[in-house]
């Protein structure tokens, strides 16, 4: 069975459909976004970067907490780029905020560059979970955290979380557990890792720290 192209959408935005996914994107995302940035505590100074930017808003969040830091943002949808920069115009017009295309697999930047990573609704799409995980490890400072946040996780009680558990696979989403995305971390030699979860919403939150 072909993947439902909207499903696409939500892994590579592009043309008009994209823009629009993108648009319904910081809509639909921004409570679960609040909610897992809540579980972090994010000084004014911090050298963020968030993966998977999608539309830009979660950008915009993080700037406005890193007042005198800076935040970096990377998607290799040249859509979700070009949306980024556009919400953050100003930001970046001011110096901070900057925005690359660039894969999660190769991160451009210089190992422990980074006080945060976070990737808000974007993980279960990368090509390869235990690799790509190691290379946020590389550009984490030590003690560094990243925080990884969706809506939907395998075991979540909604109907979304059983769908997507039947059907997913088919157009390249991996669901993990709780207790996988525990492990997960663990093999990439993070510590600190912490899971919080609202199984009724399908939200979960997972921080971890480079030792």
């Amino acid at each position: 069975m072909p993947a439902n192209p909207r499903v696409n959408q939500c892994l590579k935005p592009t043309g008009w459909q994209g823009r629009f996914t993108l648009w319904r994107m910081n809509l639909s995302h921004s409570k679960v976004t609040n909610w897992g940035l809540s579980h972090l505590t994010i000084p004014n100074h911090f050298a963020i970067l968030d993966i998977g930017c999608g539309g830009g808003r979660t950008v915009g969040k993080l700037a406005a907490l890193a007042t005198d830091g800076k935040v970096f943002a990377v998607d290799f949808s040249d859509e979700s780029v070009a949306a980024t920069k556009r919400l953050n115009a100003r930001a970046i017009a001011a110096g901070r905020v900057e925005v690359h295309n660039a894969s999660v697999s190769h991160l451009p930047f210089a190992d422990g560059t980074f006080d945060l990573v976070t990737a808000v609704e974007t993980h279960f799409w990368w090509p390869d979970l235990p690799n790509d995980l190691r290379e946020i490890f590389r550009v984490l400072k030590p003690g560094g955290q990243l925080a990884i946040i969706a809506e939907v996780y395998k075991g979540a009680d909604t109907m979304t979380a059983r769908v997507l558990e039947k059907h997913g696979a088919r157009a390249g989403l991996k669901l993990l557990s709780i207790d996988e995305h525990r492990q997960l971390l663990a093999n990439a030699a993070y510590s600190n890792i912490q899971i919080s979860a609202e199984p009724k919403k399908g939200w979960l939150c997972a921080t971890a720290e480079r030792p």
